[in-house]
């Protein structure tokens, strides 16, 4: 990680308190480990992206909590200032709950941000990196050999212990070997796949993605539950919308509080929706995907208030990365205002759409210009259950309920990593890099362009830039495209410099990284032969193993 050289001008105040806990008194809350802990009143709703605890025991507030976590852009939805407005569901949910307009991934790539949204750690924590390059983004193929580390605790873990059911539906991406299985996790139930939906492949040289239902596979993509490659047609948000919905009615008809993380993809490369939904956008196929979610998120709250819980749930709608301009306009989405997208550490590759949803609860139709990430569901929705994050390690996310409840703002960074590299740092308006590149000029002459039709000269660069010395400041309310750096003598960009340099200095200081996970390759743990491939006759042989270190070129 590359220190932050700036030396700050004389009578500069210190680094602000940040990410601080909230405050209240009377009552005690339980922390992860099972101690005591102190804490404000405890509201009796429900957690994170889907959370939610209809049935509250011998008085105590147990909510329900799910999470839907997609490839979406910052400005794909209505209530965002897409013009198409085809978001009727999503831009109801707002006006409904609450607008977060500065809201982050934890990472501009998906399994990363994955892993912060389920440990409440940014990545460089976790191992969700590569040290095989620097600045290099990195993710779990198949063929990675590592995964989630057995000592993170995983939100469902934790949420386990309030008496939590928990359910992923869709993407996990937290690595598909034995010991990564979201089951082994703290996850009660499972359907959908380890890997993104690539394909369709030979089955010799490179298996087809399996589908789990919890600890077995049920097929195989492109086989038993196909993709259209051509036309888009797939049936698989339908059958995800499905398992979300027959979870909830379970877990309401046993009264017990749950937690659901829908983890959809569809609008991932290669883009698809449902027949039904093909053709109906004004944005082609991308928007007929974003078309189908918007109807799905519709029909799982309204399966909340015709089941009259929707009042003890709270639900959260985000996403793990910005639109992939790379794959515009037929297979991504947009960014809005942002510079950039996927891949990048410019605001296009990290703000993302952030609705929180809980009837009678939070206000509607509000905003809230907390700085918020992914990472805060974790502690926001272990808040809720009653509980504390882990007291043994370092958590960044932050506890939402001030804001979304009291419209209580919290000071805090939010940290741009790009493999091991701290990139650059938001702290209020203003934001710093310390590193520019987009993706190399190699790439770039091969038609590979994270940032298209957007060049800014000195920014969006294709060679690693460093700017660690005198860092290139934005100021993000006046300039959310960053196209305007500030000047080096002004009198702001030396203020904003002050305060944000000893925040970042701190931070990397007391950082102690995880061992990376994502250095590794080896096509013999690719999904060969998953358990329950016997049952279905669909084990295949795996090559010989031959470890060797992941290439990743951006």
């Amino acid at each position: 990680m590359a220190p932050l050289c700036v030396e700050a001008r004389a009578g500069c105040p210190g680094a602000s308190t940040l990410g601080a806990r909230r405050a209240g008194s009377g009552g005690r809350r339980r922390a992860a480990d099972g101690t005591q802990a102190a804490h404000g009143p405890r509201p009796r709703g429900a957690a994170a992206s889907l959370c939610s605890d209809p049935f509250p025991q011998a008085g105590k507030g147990h909510p329900t909590s799910a999470c839907s976590s997609l490839q979406m852009g910052w400005g794909d939805l209505g209530v965002y200032g897409e013009p198409s407005r085809e978001t009727p569901n999503l831009d109801r949910m707002a006006t409904e709950g609450m607008l977060f307009p500065s809201f982050y991934a934890a990472n501009p790539l998906c399994s990363p941000s994955r892993a912060a949204l389920l440990t409440g750690r940014l990545p460089i924590r976790t191992g969700f990196y590569t040290t095989n390059g620097h600045a290099r983004n990195a993710y779990t193929p198949q063929e990675i050999v590592g995964g989630i580390p057995d000592p993170e605790h995983l939100l469902p873990e934790l949420l386990r212990g309030a008496g939590y059911t928990s359910k992923i539906v869709g993407k996990w991406h937290l690595g598909h070997r034995p010991q990564f299985h979201p089951l082994k996790h703290g996850f009660d139930e499972w359907f959908g796949s380890p890997n993104c939906h690539f394909g369709p492949y030979d089955n010799r040289a490179r298996p087809n993605i399996p589908v789990y239902r919890d600890w077995e596979m049920v097929g195989r993509f492109y086989e038993e539950f196909p993709i259209n490659l051509k036309t888009g047609e797939s049936n698989l948000t339908q059958i995800y919308l499905q398992e979300a919905l027959d979870f909830i009615k379970r877990q309401q008809a046993a009264r017990r509080p749950f937690f659901l993380y829908w983890a959809i993809d569809a609008t991932h490369a290669p883009v698809y929706a449902s027949r039904a939904f093909l053709g109906t956008s004004q944005r082609g196929r991308y928007g007929d995907a974003v078309r189908e979610i918007d109807d799905s998120v519709g029909r799982i709250l309204g399966l909340l208030r015709d089941l009259k819980i929707a009042g003890n749930t709270f639900v959260f709608f985000t996403s793990d990365n910005g639109a992939a301009l790379v794959s515009a306009p037929k297979q991504g989405g947009s960014n809005g205002p942002f510079l950039c997208g996927k891949q990048t550490t410019f605001e296009g590759g990290m703000r993302e759409p952030a609705i929180a949803w809980w009837p009678g609860h939070i206000p509607a139709g509000q905003v809230s210009h907390q700085l918020g990430s992914v990472m805060d569901l974790f502690t926001t929705s272990l808040s809720l259950a009653g509980l504390e994050p882990p007291s043994d390690r370092a958590i960044d996310g932050l506890d939402l309920l001030p804001a979304m409840l009291q419209g209580r703002l919290t000071e805090r960074p939010i940290f741009y990593y790009r493999g091991n590299t701290l990139m650059a740092a938001t702290l209020g308006q203003y934001k710093a890099h310390f590193w520019t590149w987009t993706n190399s000029w190699e790439e770039f002459r091969q038609g590979v362009d994270f940032c298209p039709g957007q060049n800014v000269s000195g920014v969006t660069t294709h060679s690693q830039e460093e700017h660690t010395k005198l860092p290139l400041i934005f100021h993000l309310g006046r300039d959310p495209g960053e196209r305007f750096p500030l000047s080096f003598a002004s009198t702001e960009y030396l203020d904003a410099l002050c305060k944000i340099t000893p925040v970042v200095q701190q931070h990397q200081e007391s950082l102690v990284p995880g061992q990376p996970q994502l250095n590794v390759c080896n096509p013999a743990v690719m999904n060969w032969a998953p358990p329950g491939c016997e049952k279905l006759g669909k084990c295949l042989t795996p090559p010989e193993s031959v470890p060797e270190k992941c290439s990743w070129p951006h």
